[in-house]
């Protein structure tokens, strides 16, 4: 075959991943993860609220679902204060949003050969530009006000006679949305190409695919498993316990959070949290009951297991998945690769993993109003939720568990037939 015939193959390959096929995959994305936002908003009745809000309400959710900032806002009048914050990722929106985004920047790399660094700069810039463009039209539209109802009583009265009616809004903040959003889509698209084997690296980075590539593909295919668990799970729930609606708002709107954030429990980490006021999260029963604990609580298996004994099956089901994941993460690496290797390799993806998910399921939220400097005369008019994990200890279990499980989870595969990755022989 000529050179110029070599040329002219290659040429569809480069032109196959121009600026049209990186604004489909940008729209897809965009759509994927409107369509999950106002389906879960549907589910828990925000279509109801007043002011024709709900189109700015799922613009807002799918701001903050990309990483980006949404911030909330109060007033009261001139002798009344409000006070708001919100620090949460719906992760099923996220979830699907980034499945279809990776999906578009991968399929014009798979089954290549080769690519070089500058070629995938170049492909992940155009996704980039669009990208931003994406971020600023959905946080521009990001923005919305309330009025909060003082109810019947002292405060009404106070509220009514002072012309203090209490108004709650957010806004998304376009800057800090757009630099966080582009973050969220680095690593997105640095993760696909991790995970993927059939994406060809760098010439610099191929000495780094034999142990990170299995390490990355086994950990979302755990994050994963827990998430189609969680949907079984709300699944049943919903057709022999009712609740319908929310169940559907909690699947498209926060599953992930939940799921996760059990797989930590079931490593035995710990989780600090608080329900006060007239916050409510769509959460197991067990769960609320836990949070709600005067003065905050502690979740963990032992807090979860004083109210229902099931709970201990979040510590088997970790155990058997991490197993499967290691065997996982060894069938895919090079068979020369060491069942002590297997187990390094299986305790820092395991850190890490349990790291993001500490950094992404966390959630804070607080509301307060007041009048004169009295504050929340009549109770109901303010309150706090928050979880965040222990991250120390969080993470030190993980390592522990990666150590175990990667060393265990390796040992069936060496009688397992394994491809390899990079210069490596087939065993059989």
């Amino acid at each position: 075959m000529s050179h110029e015939e070599i040329h002219d193959r290659d040429r569809p390959a480069r032109a196959s991943h121009g600026w049209l096929q990186a604004l489909v995959a940008v729209l897809a994305g965009v759509v994927a993860l409107l369509v999950t936002a106002a389906l879960g908003l549907w589910a828990a009745g925000a279509a109801e609220l007043p002011g024709g809000a709900f189109p700015s309400v799922v613009a807002a959710v799918v701001v903050m679902a990309v990483g980006g900032s949404v911030e909330l806002s109060g007033d009261a009048g001139l002798i009344a204060e409000t006070s708001a914050g919100l620090t949460v990722l719906p992760l099923s929106v996220t979830l699907a949003g980034a499945v279809v985004i990776a999906e578009g920047f991968l399929r014009p790399l798979r089954h290549r050969a080769v690519a070089s660094a500058r070629e995938l700069a170049g492909w992940a810039a155009r996704l980039a530009v669009l990208w931003a463009i994406a971020l600023i039209a959905l946080a521009a539209f990001a923005r919305h006000s309330f009025a909060v109802s003082l109810g019947e009583g002292t405060v009404s009265d106070i509220g009514d006679l002072l012309d203090s009616a209490p108004q709650v809004g957010f806004r998304a903040n376009i800057p800090v949305t757009v630099v966080l959003g582009l973050v969220w889509l680095a690593g997105l698209l640095l993760l696909a190409v991790l995970v993927s084997r059939k994406t060809p690296l760098p010439g610099c980075l191929l000495r780094f695919q034999e142990s990170v590539r299995p390490a990355a593909f086994a950990m979302v295919v755990l994050l994963l498993a827990y998430v189609v668990l969680g949907i079984v799970a709300g699944l049943v729930v919903a057709a022999t316990r009712g609740h319908t609606a929310e169940t559907f708002a909690v699947i498209l709107l926060g599953l992930p959070n939940l799921a996760w954030i059990a797989f930590t429990v079931g490593l035995g980490a710990t989780w600090d949290g608080k329900v006060e006021g007239p916050f409510g999260l769509p959460v197991p029963q067990i769960l609320d009951e836990v949070l709600r604990t005067p003065g905050g609580s502690t979740v963990n298996l032992s807090s979860l297991t004083e109210r229902d004994s099931r709970a201990w099956w979040l510590l088997v089901v970790a155990a058997v998945l991490l197993l499967a994941a290691a065997f996982v993460m060894a069938v895919r690496s090079p068979a020369r690769v060491r069942p002590w290797q297997h187990a390094v390799h299986m305790a820092v993806a395991l850190v890490l993993t349990v790291l993001t998910v500490c950094l992404v399921a966390r959630l804070t939220a607080h509301y307060g109003l007041s009048l004169l400097g009295i504050g929340d005369i009549d109770g109901g008019l303010g309150g706090e939720v928050f979880l965040r994990p222990r991250l120390w200890s969080a993470l030190g279990l993980a390592a522990l568990w990666g150590l175990v499980t990667g060393f265990l989870g390796s040992l069936p595969a060496l009688r397992v037939h394994r491809r390899g990755e990079v210069g490596t022989t087939d065993v059989g």
